[in-house]
């Protein structure tokens, strides 16, 4: 195969999954960590590299958690949310739903309503100053529980800030079921927000249907085990209910044992609107242009076909039809300008 390396970094992107805390790079996470000389967390951007080898899933929210901790003040909110936009720039991401876990933030103590001015002010920023379009997922996270849940649907559909499009739901799976999260989707349903809960990542088909048929999934994170189930692929087909793949993650959390027996080939081949993402892109040694050229060896693609995924996340995003008319366009102008060359 040709090296599609640099075609894949000036390819103009979208990102659908993708968390706030968990994009921290080392400089960031080693800025936070020096201003919260008390957290665990090491300084030095070297060691966090150690720090984020995880042995399970279990260990991964463990340490994920332990860097939540390091955002205690509307500064360090603003400033994460800012240089996480800035390393997207970098990479030609152009639109991005940033997954943000507001409760883990306002039960530490941030003032809730300027964890809002936090994220917007930076939102804006990020737009005028480095072109990257950021939205909101506000999610649940799960292992807290109902009183999360109640707490996360009231800042969504309360305190609403401008950029937030769809309401979300992570954290464990196995022994979290998606069923009793309903009420709480409805709530931000019936605002007029997006449903995008995690499933079937650590668990089974049945946790991708329970989020189809209880909280109204429009996309399902991960969706791993989808591939378990005919009829289960066939409805997220027909239905172009898009799944948000992270292969890298996959491996790092133990959810795939091996990215050759990844199942996003078989997800294709089904006919899914499959999407590429990279979760906690720093956590896992990896970033979306890394993604993609792992896409692009799993699923045999060339310059066109890398296109094409990147128009798939285009098309299952929430941005409005304007601005996915112009993003495909320059898509498309970037990839026929390329191949003319």
């Amino acid at each position: 195969m040709p090296d599609l390396t640099p075609f894949i970094a000036g390819l103009p992107k979208a990102e659908l999954h993708v968390h706030h805390v968990g994009s921290a790079s080392p400089r960031i996470v080693a800025e936070l960590a020096s201003r919260h000389p008390d957290s665990a967390v090491p300084t030095d951007p070297e060691a966090l590299a150690d720090y984020f080898t995880f042995t399970d899933f279990a260990h991964f929210i463990e340490v994920y958690l332990s860097v939540v901790d390091l955002v205690r003040t509307p500064d360090d909110v603003r400033t994460l949310t800012y240089e996480v936009a800035r390393d997207m720039a970098r990479q030609n991401i152009r639109y991005a739903e940033l997954t943000i876990t507001p409760y883990s933030s306002t039960r530490r103590g941030i003032d809730e309503k300027a964890f809002m001015e936090a994220i917007e002010d930076a939102r804006k920023a990020a737009e005028t100053e480095l072109g990257v379009i950021l939205r909101w997922c506000f999610d649940i996270p799960g292992e807290a529980g109902l009183e999360a849940a109640a707490e996360t649907a009231r800042l969504a559909v309360e305190l609403r800030p401008e950029g937030l499009v769809s309401f979300g739901l992570g954290g464990p799976e196995i022994g979290v079921p998606r069923p009793q999260f309903k009420p709480y989707f409805d709530a931000a349903r019936a605002a007029g927000l997006h449903s995008v809960p995690h499933a079937g990542e650590t668990t089974g088909p049945e946790t991708i249907w329970d989020s189809i048929r209880e909280l109204g999934a429009e996309r399902i994170g991960h969706g791993t085990s989808a591939t378990q189930d005919p009829e289960l692929l066939a409805h997220l087909a027909e239905h172009r209910i898009a799944l948000e793949v992270c292969p890298t993650s996959n491996i790092a959390t133990r959810a795939v044992t091996d990215l050759d027996r990844h199942p996003v080939k078989e997800m294709v081949r089904a006919g899914v609107l499959v999407t590429i993402n990279s979760d906690d892109p720093p956590m896992f040694g990896s970033d979306l242009n890394n993604e993609y050229a792992v896409a692009a060896r799993l699923l045999d693609l060339d310059e066109r076909g890398l296109a094409q995924l990147a128009k798939n996340a285009v098309e299952a995003s929430f941005l409005d039809e304007a601005g996915k008319a112009k993003l495909s366009a320059e898509i498309d102008a970037y990839t026929e300008a390329w191949l003319a060359r």
